[in-house]
């Protein structure tokens, strides 16, 4: 239970980086009407919510001489800016003097922080911070939430155990859990292909996005009683096209020039099955729709299996970099 810590140096954020679980970072100006409205309801949550080593409320300086250059590294451009950090990665960031924002974060963070304190984590059901395979690129953030759920549309999926939000759930990949038992209705939490190992994934977002980089986890069984056929593989070939309006079929996606193909080799799955794909980010500027074209897997089997995707970026339009703006002179409510 402490008071925000203001932060002299990046050698000192650096180390609550990797020493705090959490770090919650509030990034400000002396001459910001807005920073200092909201400043004490930013310490109220620091002084409920930090706790030694696991959880963290910081202040930093964006004009100091000894912290600007962090401001810079996570391309603040708005003041003031809160970025959530969970070991070491960038999970959530709020641009502006939005205590509801703010505070519908810091809701989510609660858990985590009181499972965390009692060594435990966070990886079931749908609240808290999501699951991620793999660490965020600098300055980018988890913008998934920016999908547009209701128009999600998955081509060739088994639908009989599968649903194509799981894709997207925050929690932890049953796969990695000890205990791996799905529940008893027999929803998996993976998606699978259905007669053969394409997939088609449509994916609309509420608001034009920019995008860096798709992180895509896929866990099959390593079950050697089982048909080669019958054990599912991991993708291998993605084809992905921007900005359609509706999704595209198997001959169609065969046929057109994709935005970009990715082939993934066998080195790119790291320890947790997750493939961290960037993108050429020129061609990925204002998307207002994505389409995953799985076109083959990594091997001879008739099925792929697709535990989780993340989408990382910017959500929103970006302003442009220069003098430091100030925003959200009205509070909210």
């Amino acid at each position: 239970m402490a008071k925000p810590l203001e932060i002299q140096s990046t050698e000192q954020f650096g180390e609550l980086l990797k020493n705090s679980r959490i770090v919650v970072a509030d990034f400000y100006a002396k001459w910001c009407g807005p920073c200092k409205q909201i400043a004490p309801f930013y310490e109220q949550l620091s002084v409920s919510l930090s706790r030694p080593k696991v959880a963290t409320f910081v202040k930093v300086d964006t004009e100091a001489e000894g912290s600007k250059a962090i401001a810079a590294e996570f391309a603040v451009t708005h003041l003031p800016t809160f970025i959530v950090f969970r070991d070491g990665s960038v999970v959530e960031k709020v641009k502006g003097a939005n205590p509801k924002q703010l505070q519908s974060i810091v809701e989510k963070l609660s858990n985590d922080i009181e499972n965390a304190s009692q060594g435990g984590s966070s990886s079931s059901g749908s609240g808290g911070l999501a699951w991620r395979g793999a660490d965020l690129p600098r300055g980018y953030t988890d913008i998934s939430d920016s999908i547009d759920v209701r128009g999600l549309e998955l081509l060739n999926a088994d639908e009989s155990h599968f649903s194509v939000r799981t894709l997207f759930n925050r929690s932890k990949p049953s796969a990695l859990s000890k205990d791996k038992d799905t529940s008893s209705s027999g929803e998996k939490d993976w998606i699978e292909s259905d007669t053969d190992e394409q997939l088609l994934l449509y994916t609309p977002f509420n608001s034009a996005i920019k995008l860096h980089t798709i992180q895509i986890t896929s866990l099959p069984p390593d079950d050697e009683d089982e048909d080669e056929d019958d054990v599912p593989m991991r993708p291998k070939t993605l084809k992905l096209f921007t900005n359609r309006p509706h999704n595209l079929g198997f001959d169609e996606a065969d046929d057109i020039e994709p935005t970009q193909a990715i082939e993934i080799s066998e080195e790119d799955w790291n320890s947790n099955g997750t493939a961290n794909l960037g993108l050429r980010f020129v061609r990925f500027q204002n998307i207002t729709s994505l389409v995953i074209f799985v076109a083959d897997g990594d091997g001879d089997s008739e099925k792929v299996r697709i535990d989780r995707i993340r989408l990382i970026g910017e959500s929103g339009e970006k302003r442009e970099m220069g003098k430091l703006e100030k925003i959200g002179d009205e509070m909210g409510e």
